[in-house]
This record gives structure tokens, C-alpha cells and sequence, in this order.
């Protein structure tokens, strides 16, 4: 999720919230009521969602570069066991 995207998220979320509060203030009866309960769950709901789903993105990440530094790790280590298990030359008597 790219930091545009997020913060487009994150903002639609809060604006829902806000229409919510300005329906609790400016409509009146029922109408009123179930508007404003039903924008400022759905809008805090939805901000609750999004920060899962960073959190698993983010957790997705990590696994990503630990995965990848375990694989430059084992390429590293089988690259040094085939250059130690090269057939040397014997030395000249000096």
C-alpha cells in the first residue's frame, strides 16, 4: 500500500466520522440518530481495518527481508565451502 494510498484511506475514514458528527448536530429525529450511528461506526470500523492492515503488511515485509538475508547468507556460506573444497596445487620445493 503506497503512503498516497494510505493516507487517501486514513482520510476517507476520518472524513466518514466527521459527516457523522455533523449529522448528529444538524439532523434532527430518528433519521438523524441511526445516520449518525451508522457513519461514525462504519468510519471508525474502517480506520480499525486499515491499521490491521498495515500491521500485516508491515509483518509481510519483515518476513520478505529476512527471507532474503537468510538466502544471501546461505549463498554466501555454499560459496565459501566450494572455494575450500577447490583442488589446490601442491607447492615447489624451494
Amino acid at each position: 500500500m503506497s503512503s498516497r494510498s494510505r493516507k487517501w484511506a486514513f482520510g476517507s475514514a476520518g472524513a466518514v466520522v466527521v459527516a457523522g458528527a455533523f449529522c448528529a448536530a444538524f439532523v434532527s429525529g430518528v433519521v438523524g440518530e441511526v445516520l449518525t450511528i451508522v457513519l461514525i461506526s462504519g468510519g471508525l470500523c474502517a480506520a480499525l481495518l486499515l491499521l490491521f492492515l498495515e500491521v500485516g503488511l508491515d509483518e509481510e515485509r519483515e518476513l520478505e527481508r529476512e527471507r532474503r538475508r537468510r538466502e544471501a547468507k546461505d549463498r554466501r556460506t555454499l560459496e565459501l565451502r566450494r572455494r575450500s573444497r577447490l583442488p589446490q596445487r601442491p607447492r615447489r620445493p624451494q
